[in-house]
């Protein structure tokens, strides 16, 4: 398999038919998931729950749904910045780490959350949580040269 068809390794480079193709299912993942409130479109694999993670594009300013599996830990929702794996963090890290609006809907519920990086112990104490919840993650931080971020999500109170 080439390089820019492995999901695990890279993710498509922009403007490919590759990203098109994962554009669309994204997409049509999204709808689906909203349509149904999360009886379709709302696990992967069938055992790892999927939110929906709603942000603000940094630079575009265009408001962007992305699906994310998300592992539960107490009134936290922790997300895993790593698409399949990927080499790179994806866009919705940047944006929400920058401070972005963020909302998360799961299921028929959506509220705002305030959403902050896990420093060093943070993650380290996590991550066999998130490994026993989401054993792929076992094979996403392989490289010792990247530490894969992880996610903190807090509903925010009004």
């Amino acid at each position: 398999m080439s390089k820019s068809l492995s999901f695990a390794t890279s993710f498509p480079p922009p403007g490919s038919r590759w990203l098109r193709l994962w554009t669309l299912r994204t997409d049509a993942n999204v709808a689906l998931y909203r349509i149904t409130r999360g009886r379709l479109g709302g696990r992967w694999k069938r055992r790892n729950p999927i939110l929906l993670l709603e942000h603000e594009g940094r630079h575009s300013g265009k408001r962007r749904t992305t699906p994310v599996v998300y592992t539960p830990v107490g009134d936290e929702l922790i997300v895993v910045a790593a698409p399949r794996g990927s080499d790179s963090n994806p866009g919705w890290y940047h944006n929400i780490r920058d401070g972005s609006d963020t909302w998360v809907q799961m299921g028929r519920h959506r509220f705002p959350v305030l959403a902050r990086e896990a420093d060093l112990a943070e993650r380290e104490s996590l991550w066999p949580r998130l490994v026993q919840a989401n054993p792929d993650y076992v094979h996403y931080d392989r490289d010792p040269h990247r530490r894969i971020p992880v996610m903190v999500l807090r509903r925010r109170n009004f």
